[in-house]
């Protein structure tokens, strides 16, 4: 395939926009030294005429500013077809949902929330301009393809552009469909907050730790989140009950696990046949004490074990109607309790040996911090390289 490799490895170009002197050139400062071409604008008006003149790649914008906010900077730049290829992030301190919707009609490709941790700018940059890159490409390749090769050769290799893009397509739909059906079992408990995001990044953590290689966390990462769709077959009555189970209402909940692995049974998709397993066994006990077959030891599908621990952290962390979180100590030493009864030793000990990456992530994924939701639905199942 012929690709101009000009257009791959040419410098990127980031406006920055923002009233305040000292953010503008902080961030432009942490860009230049990942070696972006960065200029800065501030506010909306200043910036369309420095757009006009250096034709940026993206625009970092904050939403509220003087003369020209960011919305309706990206509103005119999206509906200029000369700029509409633009990658725009919206910097915001606000992050309710009408903030959102209106980002997100006026076209933005992004969200970064004040204040933002510098590796997640980076990495929201360094995706955003992978799609600028890559669009370029495809306009340049197009043009390219229709002047330097043959009509059949074209055709071949177009039709091969499409197959890749058709694969990629397939592969996001099927990460969609994860994260939706996760949700909608997640919504059906108004006190799980970022549960299945800590969920996903707790078992990778672990993963990483004993070893996993990038695909098996990939496939952890993206199945994982799924382990209580079950919990849609279950009655409100009893899911929500703000008390203790009756003995016959918890046989009811349990059945959440195999109500899960029916809801995902046959797939062919890689995620939701792993998914399919954890659901199912997620409940199950190093010991041979748990649900729903009782399975012991390494029966227990390694993913499994590896969100058991995940799930009973999070649990023990996390508010509930019927009890207060406890100590990120006192859940530690839960889990420590646990080895070789509830839990896989040597999963354990890996839990252990990472508390300080733990206690990061479960920071990040505060049920009271606003965590910007398209970095949750795309950026942030994306971080393994």
């Amino acid at each position: 395939m012929f690709l101009p490799e000009t257009n791959l490895e040419r410098i990127i170009k980031i406006l920055v926009v923002d009233d305040d002197p000292a953010i503008r050139e902080n961030i432009a400062e942490i860009l230049s030294a990942e070696g972006y071409q960065v200029h800065t604008a501030e506010n909306g008006k200043v910036a369309l005429k420095t757009i006009s003149l250096i034709n940026p790649d993206i625009v970092l914008t904050d939403y509220i500013m003087p003369e020209m906010d960011g919305i309706t900077l990206c509103k005119i730049l999206k509906n200029n077809p000369e700029t509409m290829d633009i990658g725009v992030i919206l910097i915001t301190g606000v992050n309710d949902l009408d903030t959102r919707v209106k980002g997100l009609l006026a076209g933005a490709d992004d969200f970064l929330n004040k204040p933002f941790m510098i590796p997640e700018l980076q990495a929201r940059i360094k995706s955003l301009s992978k799609a600028k890159l890559y669009h370029d490409f495809m306009k340049d390749y197009q043009n390219k393809l229709e002047k330097e090769v043959e009509k059949k050769t074209a055709e071949l290799l177009k039709a091969n552009i499409e197959l890749q893009l058709a694969l990629a397509e397939i592969k996001e739909l099927s990460l969609e469909i994860i994260y939706r059906l996760a949700k909608a079992a997640e919504y059906r408990d108004e006190h799980t907050g970022y549960h299945i995001q800590r969920i996903a990044y707790y078992g990778v953590a672990i993963g990483a730790h004993i070893g996993l290689d990038n695909e098996a966390l990939e496939v952890l990462k993206y199945a994982s989140p799924l382990h209580d769709i079950g919990k849609l077959g279950i009655p409100d009555g009893i899911l929500l009950k703000p008390g203790a189970l009756t003995k016959e209402e918890w046989e009811i909940m349990k059945l959440h696990t195999t109500i899960g692995a029916e809801i995902l049974k046959g797939s062919k998709i890689r995620y939701l046949k792993a998914a399919e397993k954890i659901a199912l066994y997620h409940h199950e006990r190093w010991d041979g004490t748990g649900y729903p077959e009782g399975l012991k030891g390494q029966k227990i599908p390694l993913f499994a074990r590896i969100t058991a621990i995940a799930d009973v952290f999070d649990a023990l962390t996390t508010n509930r109607p019927y009890r207060k979180a406890l100590s990120t100590e006192e859940a530690f030493e839960l889990i420590l309790k646990g080895k070789g009864s509830h839990f896989d030793p040597d999963l354990v000990d890996a839990f252990l040996a990472i508390q300080e990456e733990i206690l990061s992530i479960k920071e990040l994924f505060k049920d009271d911090t606003e965590i910007p939701h398209l970095f949750r639905l795309t950026q942030a199942l994306r971080s393994i390289k």
